[in-house]
């Protein structure tokens, strides 16, 4: 692949964070609101957004809680925000036997932050933008090999339509 092709397919990468557990807004948003704040942290991955429907379908399917006014919560987005990210490789079932997981052995906060690091980090080593993939700590539990599972599967796939989408543009 040539050099600024790499550069073209890297550059939304090089700057992507997701908001780490305390940064996400303390206040309840609307349904509307929760899919725009979404949306703006996942458009540099490509078609990751929520739709309203969707999350009234996590609702309904117990991936989330229920609103609360109609407002969702720092949990609530936050879990959201994971949903929105792994559900290209996981089954809604998957994605629901993942959050009981997590909410058998990490506190939200630890794990959501957990999660965003690794997906941030594999991002950028996939995307070739850094040479090492960070560690975060020695605990190497099965839960935490199932999340860089999960993770590498997203990243991997991002970067596979990212390239398919720069060469289809050269074509």
């Amino acid at each position: 692949m040539k050099p600024e092709m790499k550069a073209r397919i890297s550059a939304d990468i090089a700057s992507f964070r997701l908001p780490r557990y305390s940064e996400i807004p303390s206040v309840g948003l609307y349904l509307e609101q929760a899919c725009k704040y979404m949306g703006e942290f996942l458009t540099p991955l490509g078609d990751y957004a929520l739709t309203p429907s969707m999350v009234s379908n996590y609702v309904k399917r117990h991936l989330i809680d229920s609103p609360v006014k109609k407002q969702y919560s720092r949990d609530q987005l936050a879990y959201l925000l994971f949903i929105a990210v792994a559900k290209n490789v996981l089954s809604l079932d998957a994605l629901a036997d993942f959050i009981r997981l997590q909410q058998r052995t990490y506190e939200l906060p630890r794990a959501y932050d957990y999660f965003c690091q690794q997906f941030e980090w594999m991002l950028k080593f996939c995307f070739e933008l850094t040479d090492t993939i960070e560690d975060l700590g020695a605990d190497s539990t099965d839960e935490k090999r199932l999340l860089s599972t999960c993770v590498a599967a997203v990243v991997q796939k991002v970067y596979l339509e990212k390239c398919l989408a720069e060469i289809a543009k050269e074509e």
